[in-house]
């Protein structure tokens, strides 16, 4: 389609929270297009056939937390354009290899799912198993006032109420009969300080880092609380891929006539003054932005190249020149085609284990996860190769051919900066025999034989191939300092810029990463209120 020079609203990158802001913007009536760089949208949001033909593996985003709340998926219709997901019934879990009884967290699609949980934990502790269901059953009666504190601008601080961050944590707490002191402690001190058995606290610390938590941080125990009490059980699979939801959401904006250009990189925002004015293309090409533009790319690309750290004050390039990426949200991806789904030793005491949705693999104790953690933060390969895993296949047949099995898995890694492309390239051929051989010692099947083929994906190659700078997937370290109403700093905390007509809505924005669409949303509220735009969550009925 030849490139039109000339719209409302230009957003730039089309990952899914640029879609969704392009979206709205696009029903409330702005001539609205998304400038890609890649040759597709969605970003993270992909599904690849990385290892042989017809078995799919979700390189990045696997799980789908937030589909029953995302304003974008109900708004739009997305199931009816393809977008469905399943809910497994065994959630997560963690498996040990000297075959000792797993730990098998359950769904709350039904109060006995939350009693099968209560029953394995008790295997170890009668005391955790009782602590764990009390307090999911809690987070369950605050859902909607966290769900509405996702998909709102996050509270600004004024002179009555210098820290609206604090307030909230302290009214969550206390609802939910935990101290107050637990907010300023780290994700491991609340665990340590709630459960007294070693294999719980392992899956639990594997939890909080699952959500980008550093399990050691303090200030971080309120979310670390929220990755592992609230989130945790409500991962969804999406049938087919998650690429899925990233057409979907691509078709529902097409619907509404909003405009793509794929292989269109933004490589500069036009200035009048102080005001944003379009963009240009690497092509040369400009494109003239009546009202606004809108960056889902990188933050530091988006301020210190696309604007120009000259066209900056002083305070928001120091700002933007110090903004954080990483250690703790940084990932590696293995993907596995399989002759058979792993059979754990585990799984003679449980065996739903085998067919739990997110495993935990290679760590028997709290110490190992913790060294492992310490080896990714410090730059180090980690050198426990465990991971968390997901074979897909075993819900949906999709996956993987007749009879055979997908699996993909998660780890958490140094920064891309930390190690050379050569010394990535070696990592890249060898990590995942080093898996697959301590993998062999929870599940004795997971041989070499049984791998019909395998793909290593480093946090070099998300950086390169999606702009996950560092491989980080939230764009920015979860920190108390860049977290709340000071991301991705206390002046952009509202996803406006001091360039007039410059907003921002990507992954480094308030609420963080994570397939929440959240981002964009609340950065449609920020863009309705400034320009007169109708206001569609104040008559919805939903209170977001």
């Amino acid at each position: 389609m030849p490139v039109k020079k000339s719209y409302d609203a230009v957003i730039i990158g089309g990952g899914h929270m640029g879609i969704t802001l392009g979206a709205y913007l696009q029903r409330a009536g702005m001539e609205t297009a998304v400038f890609e760089r890649r040759h597709e949208e969605g970003s993270a949001i992909f599904t690849s056939e990385c290892t042989a033909p017809g078995f799919l593996h979700n390189l990045h985003a696997q799980y789908m937390e937030f589909l029953d709340w995302m304003p974008f998926y109900h708004d739009f219709g997305l199931e009816k354009l393809g977008a469905r997901a399943l809910y497994p019934k065994a959630q997560s879990g963690i498996a040990f290899s000297d075959g000792r009884p797993p730990i098998v967290l359950y769904s709350v699609e039904k109060p006995e799912h939350l009693e099968l949980s209560r029953k394995s934990i008790a295997v170890y502790s009668k005391h955790d198993a009782e602590t764990f269901v009390e307090i999911r059953k809690k987070v369950e009666s605050l859902e909607e006032m966290m769900v509405e504190r996702l998909y709102n601008p996050p509270e600004l601080p004024t002179a009555e109420n210098p820290d609206p961050d604090f307030f909230a944590r302290e009214a969550l707490l206390e609802i939910l009969g935990l101290p107050s002191h637990y907010g300023k402690a780290s994700p491991r001190t609340v665990i340590d300080c709630l459960f007294e058995t070693p294999e719980l606290r392992a899956l639990m610390y594997r939890k909080s880092v699952e959500w980008g938590i550093p399990v050691e941080m303090e200030g971080m125990g309120m979310a670390g609380i929220t990755s592992c009490f609230w989130i945790g059980e409500n991962w969804r699979l999406m049938i087919g891929g998650t690429h899925t939801l990233a057409h979907a959401m691509v078709m529902a904006a097409v619907r509404e006539g909003m405009d793509f250009y794929e292989s269109s990189e933004v490589v500069k925002v036009l200035l009048k003054g102080k005001r944003a004015v379009g963009v240009r293309l690497k092509d040369g090409t400009e494109i003239e932005a009546r009202k606004l533009v809108a960056s889902n790319a990188d933050l530091k690309a988006t301020l210190l190249e696309m604007v120009g750290e000259e066209n900056l004050s002083p305070l928001w390039a120091r700002r933007a020149r110090d903004f954080r990426i990483g250690p703790s949200c940084v990932l590696a991806c293995t993907g596995l085609a399989l002759h058979e789904a792993p059979r754990f030793k585990s799984a003679r005491h449980n065996p739903d284990i085998d067919k739990t949705f997110y495993t935990v693999v290679g760590f028997d104790t709290p110490e190992e996860m913790l060294d492992y953690c310490r080896d990714a933060e410090g730059g180090r390969i980690p050198r426990i190769p465990g991971a968390g895993i997901w074979v897909n296949s075993l819900w949906d047949p999709t996956y993987a051919p007749p009879g055979k099995h997908s699996l993909c898995g998660w780890f958490f890694f140094p920064k891309a900066s930390t190690h050379t492309r050569e010394e990535w390239a070696e990592v890249k051929a060898t990590y995942n025999d080093r898996f697959i051989e301590r993998f062999r010692k929870w599940a004795p099947n997971m041989t070499r034989e049984n791998v019909i083929a395998d793909y290593f994906y480093t946090p070099l190659d998300q950086q390169d191939e999606m702009r996950l700078m560092e491989g980080d997937f939230m764009n920015g370290a979860m920190a108390p300092d860049q977290g709340g109403p000071s991301r991705p700093f206390p002046e952009a905390a509202h996803y406006r810029t001091e360039i007039e007509g410059l907003y921002l809505c990507g992954p480094y924005m308030y609420p963080g990463g994570g397939a929440s669409a959240a981002n964009g949303y609340n950065a449609f509220k920020i863009i309705a209120g400034d320009f007169g735009l109708d206001k569609p969550w104040e008559t919805n009925g939903r209170g977001y």
